[in-house]
């Protein structure tokens, strides 16, 4: 039945497309959701529409896929996957980014370093072209048009399906803390672990705080148990830490490294609640306290659904730097000492990354005849207030990447100029390759993700866009957003049915039993007294 309503949305879509193709109209897609920070609309736009497409079509555990629409989100995606005993080797770390989205926009986790980014474990996917046929991609078939399609954010055709490769899933991440003195340190720690342990480990980032402090956290599945008396640690609960912090306390609390048991689900998704450490923003914002009671207190708007909701409606985005920029590991180190000077953020994020074998949009992950690891270093915190100075300090960022050999992740905000940006990504295989499959119909990738100072729900007028950004109306702004938004009150629902489920459970089980019925008594009678 899935599989029929599947294939009813794709002749829809297929149609509509037809039909601006025949009008000689160019059109955007419509996804529905979107973890991308830079400011877009479709707004007196033609547009296709794909927000519906989002179904788990098949699991089949035999050949250990999963067949997925492309807005089937990742907590929904390893939900469905752990019901066969499986999951997939890369998950991005939000629970709401959805399996389309990382197939497009470049997305890397911890396990990247062993399985390279999310895309490389797609296998297959349907996309419908822009002259409205839709055409199926593998190893075997349209193979450069599978590469292709991976990373240029949906302007080679609109895909409907995706075939998702998985591995056998265990109950626990077993994971260590180690702790690192220097950046100097924190790459060569990385680069030891990258190269020479790649096989005893799944998982692996860094996170550094200061000059003089930072972690190194690694990561092994396993279905042993804790030993007696040790702690499970969760980080998926009002009352658990946010992880950027329990990391950071566990490499103090040690020299050659802490451990902790934790289970799959709770750290694959460990950085949902604070958003890594940008949720920090908010309470910096409205001044308030930063403690273990406020951060309880205010869970439910700390998830990251719920933060994107606030972020969508809020022009702090505009003033907040949220990159995640790739280098070559041996520059790494001379790129981190350039960001800090420049804008004096931590944290930094640090997820090493395997290079993609096949011909890529992005020249440098082909690995420009240097086959060694590369970083991403993300880096997200506030950025100057003043709109000038704000796109100055991101185009010098963008500079030094591209001295360095490096790239971006496109989710972000973009100021290349459109020579710039084709000076680092591939115009002439990207350009071949829209030619060959007709894609004129869509925006091209530049086209998507140049700097339109236009588009946003307060750049309409002068005045608006003043108020909006003045403190702290742009914020409450936001926050009135994330309290009306359906994620906020799924979250406030399942809470109160976990405090429900808890407190029932303290209770003697005897007053939820049924009693038998006394003689001389309807049965109906005694249960009613009951």
């Amino acid at each position: 039945e899935a599989k029929q309503y599947h294939d009813e949305a794709i002749r829809e879509i297929s149609s509509r497309i037809r039909q601006f193709k025949e009008q000689g109209k160019t059109f955007r897609i419509r996804h529905g959701s979107s973890n991308s920070t830079r400011p877009t609309s479709t707004k007196g736009q033609n547009y296709v529409d794909t927000g519906h497409l989002s179904k788990v079509l098949e699991v089949d555990p035999i050949r250990k896929v999963c067949v997925v629409e492309p807005n089937v989100p990742m907590d929904q995606l390893v939900k469905a996957t752990l019901a066969h005993g499986l999951v997939p080797p890369v998950v991005m770390e939000f629970p709401g980014i959805t399996v389309g989205g990382g197939f497009s926009g470049n997305s890397g986790e911890s396990s990247s370093f062993k399985h390279g980014l999310f895309e490389c474990t797609i296998s297959l996917i349907e996309i419908v072209l822009a002259n409205g046929d839709v055409k199926t991609c593998s190893a075997t078939e349209n193979t450069d048009l599978l590469h292709g399609a991976a990373g240029t954010l949906g302007t080679l055709g609109v895909v409907t399906l995706l075939e998702v490769r998985l591995m056998a899933a265990m109950k626990y991440v077993q994971t260590i803390y180690h702790p690192v003195r220097s950046v100097q340190d924190a790459i060569d720690t990385l680069r030891l672990f990258t190269l020479k342990h790649a096989k005893d480990m799944d998982f692996l980032e860094g996170g550094l705080f200061s000059r003089e402090e930072g972690v190194i956290v690694m990561g092994r599945l396993t279905d042993d148990d804790p030993p007696p008396g040790w702690p499970v640690q969760t980080f998926s609960a009002a009352k658990d830490p946010w992880f950027y912090l329990h990391a950071r306390e566990a490499a103090r609390r040690t020299i050659s490294g802490s451990v902790d048991f934790v289970p799959l689900v709770d750290y694959l998704f460990r950085y949902d609640r604070g958003a890594f450490w940008a949720a920090t923003r908010g309470f910096e914002y409205f001044k308030a306290p930063f403690n273990r009671l406020t951060r309880r207190l205010l869970d439910n708007f700390m998830h990251t659904r719920v933060l994107y909701k606030a972020l969508d409606a809020s022009p702090i985005s505009h003033q907040y730097i949220a990159q995640d920029m790739a280098v070559p590991l041996g520059r790494a180190v001379d790129f981190i000492d350039f960001l800090v000077s420049e804008t004096g953020i931590w944290p930094l994020w640090l997820c090493p990354i395997q290079q993609i074998p096949y011909t890529h949009l992005n020249s440098f992950v082909r690995g420009q005849g240097i086959w060694e690891p590369i970083l991403n270093v993300g880096l997200w915190g506030a950025g100057p207030k003043q709109s000038k100075d704000f796109i100055t300090l991101n185009r010098r960022l963008e500079s030094k990447l591209v001295e360095l050999g490096g790239t971006k992740v496109l989710y972000a905000h973009t100021y290349y100029t459109e020579d710039e940006f084709w000076k680092v990504y591939d115009k002439d295989w990207y350009d071949d390759l829209r030619e060959r499959y007709g894609a004129h119909s869509l925006p091209s990738l530049y086209d998507k993700v140049k700097p339109n100072e236009e588009v946003g729900r307060y750049a309409k007028t002068a005045f608006g866009s003043r108020l909006m950004r003045a403190r702290p109306i742009g914020g409450f702004a936001g926050v009135w957003r994330a309290w009306r938004c359906e994620e906020y009150r799924q979250l406030r629902a399942a809470r109160r049915k976990q405090r429900m489920s808890r407190v029932l459970s303290l209770l003697p089980s005897r007053l939820f039993a049924e009693s038998e019925p006394k003689r001389g008594h309807l049965g109906s009678e005694s249960k009613l007294r009951t």
